[in-house]
């Protein structure tokens, strides 16, 4: 199986810097193409979110290059590599909190991760990025937002307590499409629109993928939206 992929990474038009961080990798292997995708929103209440989610990201792309590749090679279990992640989110988890301690401040992060492999995704999941799947005109939400009233997160990646990431797991179909996004990528959108301009029957070109992003975007900044706003989007083809 192939994948047709697209991103969209950008500031707004209010924030001073963009706190969001974005990873897209892909590998060739001997059981065919192999995928992880990733969001994290730095959280902008907090100090360095960009310092928070590009960490994190940057522990994902070691984690895929090292442990992933080597897990699908051995054609290890899911819940081999399900704990594998579990693993590296305690580890990052303990060194932003010595980051934090040594800075004397607080920071985090939201973190939403699809990895893709022989047809079987999973997702990982920890605040309020979202991942939605999307089967000719349905769209269905797979993860759950971690926040209580007045937007605030209940768990993240940062210097805060060890939280268990939520797991999903599934089979990705030919034709189908995944969408991670942060929230500001979704607030000043409808599930409506985004099932619309999304379909994955219309997208047949990942420049086309692209542009599709593009408009959302710029859809949700001339509607008000003023935090950073990213996604990420894979087509599975044949």
């Amino acid at each position: 199986m192939r994948y047709l992929t697209g991103v969209y990474w950008c500031r707004g038009r209010v924030a001073g810097h963009n706190q969001d961080s974005v990873v897209l990798l892909q590998a060739l292997t001997a059981g065919g193409r192999v995928l992880m995708a990733a969001v994290c929103d730095g959280m902008s209440g907090l100090a360095q979110g960009e310092t928070a989610s590009g960490y994190v990201t940057e522990r994902l792309q070691e984690w895929f290059y090292e442990s992933f590749l080597y897990a699908v090679r051995k054609r290890k279990p899911y819940w081999m590599i399900r704990r594998s992640l579990d693993r590296l989110a305690f580890h990052m988890q303990q060194q932003l909190l010595q980051y934090a301690r040594q800075e004397e401040i607080e920071l985090g992060t939201t973190m939403t991760v699809l990895v893709i492999w022989e047809k079987t995704y999973l997702v990982w999941h920890l605040g309020d990025s979202r991942l939605y799947r999307l089967r000719g005109r349905r769209m269905e939400r797979v993860t759950k937002d971690h926040i209580r009233r007045r937007q605030q997160l209940t768990k993240c990646v940062g210097s805060f307590g060890y939280y268990i990431p939520d797991h999903h797991m599934g089979i990705l179909r030919q034709g189908e499409g995944i969408l991670l996004c942060s929230d500001g990528f979704r607030h000043c959108i409808t599930g409506e629109e985004l099932r619309e301009v999304l379909c994955p029957g219309q997208l047949r070109e990942e420049a086309q993928i692209e542009r599709r992003l593009a408009e959302i975007g710029e859809a949700c900044m001339k509607r008000g939206e003023r935090d950073n706003l990213s996604a990420v989007y894979v087509k599975a083809e044949k």
